[in-house]
């Protein structure tokens, strides 16, 4: 058994609460990243007396999920709904994929309560998360540990709105919360230290049409201007000189990443969204065994990625998505004897965002809450008054 820390139990104690209540608004519980969601889902889970769909992003995370909660009581009903994993039980616990039930809503009809991890990618407007939830009409928990969406605006620009903040919106109330600094400060999150390097300057690049990021062409032209593939093989060949045992590089494209393999030989892998399933399961498992030190990882392995001895991260890439560039940092903040996480930022990011574990969670006036950097609004303001 498990034994749940403090934040833990009252996050699980938030959300029963939540579930067996009188509300009929649906609610969001953030939990940073390394805080523990897996285990505080199976404790919900455990706790409660109905049927419960638990949806997860993807079919890794559900695999995962679904272990933890069966390391309580292997004789536990539950089960998982996915066609990806070739399997279709409906228990009284059940683990699914969005994509996998829509079509099969009435399975479901019977259930009381929904939990969906990584909420924040449920669209309040359209999409297969407010299709399911308007017809079976359950009453719904998420759970995130980045609680914004994008929206953009052809008049005023974009912006991220808290989720709890938009028109229309699925989830209403934030039912509890914890502080990456708060986390940190108690020994469950790393320490971090965050290293600049003016390799990529962003304001030479070119935004793209929704104002959210930069586009892929002037990225690109940026990079052969400064010969950005040979500075980040010379970047990370420091690091390894200087010991570092684990290296997880982000890049924009598959040329700079695989550019770095080659030149790093055999202690080096790429990982992209057309890696096969083995393959990457093989790459992953001998980084973990430090038969290789570096990864360099293209649109992957921002969430979900579990390797808690991970001591730094390369920001090969940049970004005007926060949640992004909080995924990416997150990858190294898990906690791990004497560890001190690395984070090597090459194109701007941090000017941007600032520290991880500098954001905060705040509520302005009652039931208004936005992520602040210090004191600097990152939510519910435009981008070109940030």
């Amino acid at each position: 058994m498990f034994v749940l820390r403090d934040y833990q139990r009252q996050a699980v104690d938030a959300a029963v609460k939540f579930f067996v209540g009188n509300s009929t608004r649906n609610g969001i519980i953030v939990l940073p990243t390394g805080a523990g969601k897996s285990l505080v889902i199976a404790n919900i889970a455990m706790r409660l007396d109905a049927p419960l769909l638990i949806f997860q992003p993807s079919k890794e995370i559900l695999e995962q999920n679904y272990s933890k909660l069966l390391s309580y009581d292997q004789s536990i009903d539950a089960g998982i709904f996915s066609a990806s994993l070739n399997r279709k039980e409906v228990r009284r616990i059940t683990f699914a994929t969005i994509g996998s039930v829509t079509r099969r809503k009435d399975y479901f009809r019977g259930f009381r309560y929904v939990i969906i991890d990584e909420c924040h990618y449920v669209n309040a407007e359209d999409g297969m998360y407010k299709d399911f939830i308007s017809v079976i009409r359950s009453k719904v928990l998420g759970l995130t540990a980045t609680p914004y969406r994008l929206y953009s605006s052809r008049c005023y620009g974009s912006m991220l709105r808290f989720i709890t903040r938009t028109r229309p919106r699925v989830f209403s109330d934030l039912l509890y919360h914890v502080q990456v600094k708060t986390l940190q400060n108690r020994g469950y999150l790393a320490p971090m230290e965050y290293y600049r390097l003016n390799v990529v300057n962003p304001n030479r690049l070119k935004i793209n049409s929704t104002g959210a990021d930069y586009t892929d062409a002037s990225v690109r032209q940026l990079y052969r201007e400064i010969r950005f593939n040979d500075t980040l093989e010379n970047i990370v060949q420091r690091l390894l000189a200087a010991g570092r045992k684990s290296v997880l590089v982000f890049t924009r494209f598959v040329e700079e990443a695989e550019h770095l393999a080659t030149a790093l030989g055999g202690i080096a892998a790429v990982v992209s969204g057309k890696t096969p399933k083995r393959e990457r399961e093989q790459i992953l498992h001998r980084f973990k065994a430090k038969e290789l030190k570096v990864v360099a990882n293209v649109g992957v392995l921002s969430t979900g990625f579990d390797f808690p001895e991970l001591t730094t991260v390369v920001l090969a890439r940049p970004t005007m998505s926060l949640a992004l560039y909080y995924q990416m940092v997150g990858r190294a903040i898990r906690p791990f004897k004497d560890k001190r996480g690395w984070v090597i930022d090459l194109c701007g990011n941090f000017a941007r965002f600032g520290r991880v574990e500098d954001l905060t969670l705040t509520q302005r006036k009652p039931g208004l809450w936005a992520i602040y950097s210090g004191t600097r609004q990152l939510t519910n303001v435009y981008f070109n008054r940030q």
